[in-house]
């Protein structure tokens, strides 16, 4: 589960650099603005995938997701995209749940 959490929000990490510039040029968001939301946002999807094998690192994934919705706020394709990471993150995440609970169980 672990891998697959980390891969989305790599992804994430992409788009919200690419972001920047939807910001920029679709709905003239100011470049410091733009630059300044989305690097925190990289940020953010680095630190969560640094420590996703932690409670910690789950939270701030969990985080992640909410702040990448939330940046439809600046610039709509966002809420698309955010929304779209959202649910790949929440699948995986209680997909992955079931598949470690089932393996625990499954062992015994």
């Amino acid at each position: 589960m672990t891998k697959v959490l980390v891969a989305v929000v790599a992804f994430e990490v992409i788009v919200f650099g690419l972001a920047i510039f939807v910001m920029i040029q679709v709905s003239q968001v100011p470049v410091g603005l733009a630059v300044g939301l989305c690097v925190g946002a990289a940020l953010l999807a680095v630190l969560s995938a640094a420590t996703l094998r932690r409670p910690l690192g789950q939270l701030l994934g969990h985080l992640t997701q909410l702040v990448a919705v939330l940046l439809g706020l600046a610039t709509s394709a966002m809420f698309v995209m955010g929304g779209f990471f959202a649910l790949l993150w929440l699948v995986t995440f209680v997909l992955g749940k079931r598949l470690d609970q089932q393996g625990v169980t499954g062992s015994r």
